[in-house]
């Protein structure tokens, strides 16, 4: 008597919408959430090399909240491809000037490297403000 091992498809899934209000939130904590509901760790049929993960809309980015001193010590580099080109810029100009770049850079850095990491991050939607445009998704709180 053999026994048969299950392998979860993609197609099997129906793919769910979450809500992320982002106001008040540790930057770290919330990225860790968003990472797991990207990769499907949130599922009982979590396989690591097929994406069960769902889609998240995150709103009031800019009222992110931080620890520490990571406001001034905090850098974020970039370079131009040309001699001297490295830029560097401090979570607070950040905040203040491209919200929406801080929450994407913690939760990149938390997925696993590899193909499936940019197919993940395009499920992740970041916005400015309360607003956003997916409700005809019916997006649902996460926990």
């Amino acid at each position: 008597m053999t026994q048969k091992s299950y392998y979860p498809k993609e197609a099997e899934f129906k793919v769910q919408w979450h809500h992320v209000d982002a106001d008040g939130k540790n930057l770290g904590r919330l990225a860790t959430k968003i990472a797991g509901v990207l990769m499907g760790k949130h599922r009982p049929e979590f396989t690591p090399g097929v994406d069960l993960g769902d889609h998240v809309v995150v709103t009031n980015c800019e009222k992110i909240a931080v620890t520490g001193n990571k406001m001034i010590d905090k850098v974020y580099f970039r370079h131009s491809n040309y001699i001297g080109g490295l830029t560097e810029t401090r979570l607070r100009r950040m905040l203040r000037t491209h919200p929406e770049r801080v929450l994407e850079a913690a939760v990149w850095g938390m997925l696993p490297p590899g193909k499936g990491r940019r197919k993940m991050i395009t499920k992740m939607r970041v916005y400015k403000g309360p607003e956003h445009k997916h409700g005809a998704q019916n997006p649902v709180p996460l926990a």
